[in-house]
């Protein structure tokens, strides 16, 4: 008699129960999560997992403080999971609360555990932003998770985080065609201004190489050294609205979108000024003006 080969119905009866008991484990809420493994791809994207990056900076910047994650968090992050440049990704920061003078977002910071400075940004803000929203783009260097913290004015804070599958942000080439503008800084209103009492969306920008000092120049073959903004300060009719203090994991010509809430005379016109100060890593200052006044949206509502 020819014996049975091995398979499915082979199985011996203790190994049917040790799969059963598997699977069973798999889909139960106490299967463990997968995780980035140090120095290598995730199995599986887990946009909340950690990594040895993120632990060393939560102990080095928050300490033993509480971070509330998931639906108890204040704060949402929008990163695309592929993007298709590392030196200029789109980061969005959303806040699930407005600016409101008895509680409201007063720093964000920004993180991308596995650059060569992981402390992209910081920003410290104020409820005159009316809505603390931030757009703006990051250089990433590897695959890894992007993370923002919102403190709020009571002392608590708040955490969302992001797998992003993108490379090589801090080296790759310069854009050498504008060396003559460096320093400009324009302000201005994509949205035209919306009515009383509406946060009006801005932008700030500022035309600078932010080299990193990874970046090879193609012609000399020597790396380029570092030059990056350090700070923009942005202010409406002299009264802040938020200091952003940053590195070259910000992208070339560094930019940030931000909400504030226009004032109107009592004919209704939109009335004041916003006006942006820049410094440099190497001591350069430069600055930005917009009059509200001749915008759209600045007549009265």
């Amino acid at each position: 008699m020819t014996p049975p080969l091995a398979g499915a119905d082979t199985v011996h009866p203790d190994r049917r129960r040790l799969l059963a008991a598997a699977a069973l484990l798999a889909c139960s809420p106490w299967a463990p999560r997968a995780a980035a493994a140090p120095g290598g791809l995730p199995s599986q994207i887990d946009h909340d997992g950690s990594s040895p990056e993120w632990e060393r900076l939560r102990e080095r910047l928050f300490g033993g403080r509480p971070l509330a994650t998931g639906a108890a968090s204040q704060v949402q992050l929008i990163v695309p999971l592929r993007a298709a440049y590392g030196a200029s990704v789109p980061v969005k920061i959303v806040s699930r609360l407005p600016q409101a003078p008895d509680r409201f977002v007063r720093r964000l910071t920004l993180l991308v555990d596995k650059n060569p400075s992981p402390l992209a940004a910081t920003l410290d803000l104020t409820p005159a932003l009316g809505q603390a929203d931030f757009e703006t783009r990051l250089r990433v260097d590897e695959y890894g998770h992007m993370r923002v913290i919102s403190e709020l004015s009571d002392g608590s804070l708040h955490l969302a985080s992001r797998y992003v599958k993108v490379s090589g942000g801090c080296s790759a080439p310069p854009n050498r065609e504008t060396q003559h503008l460096i320093g400009q800084t324009r302000l201005r209103l994509p949205e035209g201004l919306r009515p009383a009492g509406q946060p009006t969306p801005a932008e700030v920008s500022v035309v600078h190489p932010n080299d990193t000092g990874f970046e090879l120049n193609q012609v000399t073959v020597m790396f380029i050294p570092p030059h990056f903004v350090r700070s923009i300060r942005v202010r409406y009719d002299g009264e802040r609205l938020f200091d952003a203090e940053g590195d070259f994991s910000l992208s070339e010509n560094p930019s940030w979108r931000f909400h504030f809430l226009p004032r109107r005379s009592a004919d209704g016109r939109a009335e004041g000024r916003l006006t942006a100060e820049v410094e440099d890593s190497k001591e350069g200052r430069f600055r930005g003006a917009l009059d509200l006044t001749g915008q759209p949206g600045a007549a009265a509502s």
